[in-house]
């Protein structure tokens, strides 16, 4: 675990459960470790946040209830600007505006990004700001994509104050459209060979009738 985001996360009502769980010890040594907290973001993590085509992120509202809300796209539009920013593409929703309303008022955010198919998952922590299409047309220019219909009307920035692995266990094995298609291709070819073959032997029979 990186050591930011348990400074983060470790709050004493956690720290109580751990104690009594038995695992406190377990987590003394991220936070009792030497080399200070750092929350940025390797190649490794660039390239899964590069592949994602959606995310979890939750917000604070004015009156203390988080608010959760999948937030979907182009592959890889959660992009990486540089090793503690991150930032995506606003879409025109259903016009309630419930996490951007939160994050004006308080703009901490929290994030899960995951790959079904191979069973991982990153959660960020962050402080985000919004960026209206006029303030800033380059940087939406950036995130746009071209080939996504969806209009997009502000930036999203997150600064990173923490991120972490989280375990795989228990994380279902789930696969897009897009991820089952190659393993489908072979068993849909293989179905058109043996139906044009039925084809060709259905003609043959009926020619000799």
């Amino acid at each position: 675990m990186a050591k930011a985001f348990a400074e983060l996360t470790f709050t004493p009502g956690v720290r109580g459960i751990q104690e009594k769980q038995g695992s406190a010890r377990a987590y003394d040594r991220v936070l009792e470790a030497t080399a200070p907290a750092d929350a940025t973001l390797g190649p490794h993590e660039a390239q899964f946040i590069a592949q994602r085509d959606g995310f979890y992120q939750a917000t604070v509202s004015e009156t203390g209830w988080p608010y959760v809300q999948f937030r979907g796209g182009p592959r890889g539009f959660l992009k990486v600007l540089d090793e503690k920013t991150i930032a995506y593409a606003d879409f025109r929703g259903n016009r309630q505006y419930i996490s951007a309303g939160n994050l004006t008022a308080d703009d901490r955010i929290a994030m899960i990004l995951v790959d079904y198919p191979n069973s991982a998952r990153l959660k960020i922590l962050g402080r985000a700001r919004l960026v209206e299409r006029g303030d800033d047309p380059d940087l939406l220019e950036r995130l746009s994509d071209d080939q996504y219909r969806a209009r997009p009307e502000r930036a999203v920035v997150i600064t990173i104050e923490g991120l972490d692995w989280n375990c795989p266990q228990h994380l279902p094995v789930r696969l897009t459209v897009e991820e089952l298609q190659p393993i489908i291709a072979p068993i849909q070819q293989e179905l058109a060979t043996l139906r044009a073959e039925n084809a060709r032997l259905k003609e043959s029979l009926e020619g000799r009738n």
